[in-house]
């Protein structure tokens, strides 16, 4: 038996398979929604398979509109049933939890919390989109962390546990996805003043859910054998991150000259292109920016996807 209905004299009904595909979130996050906050309430067929009715598709919408503006999860519900969101008005006052999210994530890794580490990755990936996740809690923390990592004692231990914890639970959700993504294939790289994997990571964890399909390369590997590992890896564009300036030998001659000879788009993300982005004009690097959700959407841009 199909789980879409098929009886044309009432209104479609969609499968949470076809309900992910339309609305970009998965289907953990779409069950956790309603189990835990009862924000959707899908009908249900007799073996207990849920089906969502076109007014759920536009709640999950609305959601969305709601935690893209940074409003926790927690308080979505009541706002939904108070008016939607205009696309012009602040979010309301007082009520975003993120704050706090990152302060017990801040607190994590200073205490080396492995265990409390574990329930905040997995708790905000289950309950946010991939991007918002990013956005309002990880990019931010690991920010506030390098700044710290600067004069702290104890900060190699701190930033290499942080990293171990998200190549490891990061790299799994690339496996998986990778196997069921059809979009651009990438190569992500580190430039070579990035001391850690933390700016990789999280770019290969937006990168994934904007749909591409992300390999990345753990160590860093000279610039003469990256249109190698382009070719090898049969990818679609080189991007390579850092949160530093780097050499002006490498920015003005080794850059440019590796994208007059890759056959895909070479690009950079992070810090780097605010810092040297105008020395790259003219040249075969795409600087594509800092914010990652507009990076990566410059990146479907430029790849014509």
């Amino acid at each position: 038996m199909s789980e879409q209905a098929m009886d044309p004299a009432s209104a479609p009904l969609y499968p949470i398979r076809e309900v992910s595909r339309l609305t970009g979130v998965n289907s953990v996050t779409l069950r956790a929604w309603e189990r835990r906050y009862g924000l959707i309430r899908p009908q249900r067929t007799p073996k207990g398979h849920r089906l969502y009715a076109r007014e759920d598709i536009q709640r999950v919408e609305r959601i969305l509109q709601w935690l893209n503006r940074g409003v926790p999860v927690s308080q979505v519900r009541d706002l939904l049933e108070q008016s939607e969101p205009a696309a012009n008005d602040a979010p309301p006052p007082d009520i975003s939890d993120w704050e706090s999210q990152r302060q017990q994530l801040l607190q994590a890794v200073d205490t080396l919390d492995g265990e409390l580490l574990e329930t905040l990755f997995n708790r905000s990936m289950a309950l946010y989109p991939t991007s918002v996740c990013i956005a309002e809690l990880w990019q931010p923390v690991v920010d506030r962390l390098e700044e710290r990592w600067s004069d702290q004692f104890g900060a190699e231990l701190q930033r290499r546990q942080l990293e171990s914890f998200l190549r490891t639970r990061i790299g799994m959700r690339l496996y998986h996805a990778n196997h069921v993504t059809g979009g651009a294939r990438l190569l992500l790289v580190r430039l070579p003043e990035e001391r850690d994997l933390l700016r990789t990571l999280l770019l290969a964890l937006a990168a994934s859910a904007s749909g591409f399909r992300v390999e990345w390369l753990e160590t860093d590997l000279p610039i003469n054998e990256l249109a190698l590992a382009a070719e090898r890896f049969k990818v679609d564009a080189l991007v390579m991150t850092s949160g530093h300036a780097e050499r002006s030998d490498l920015i003005r001659r080794q850059l440019p000259r590796l994208g007059e000879q890759l056959d895909v788009p070479l690009c950079l993300v992070g810090p780097v292109t605010r810092i040297r982005g105008a020395e790259l004009e003219n040249t075969q690097v795409a600087s594509l920016g800092d914010d990652l959700p507009a990076a990566l959407s410059r990146l479907h841009g430029l790849l014509g996807r």
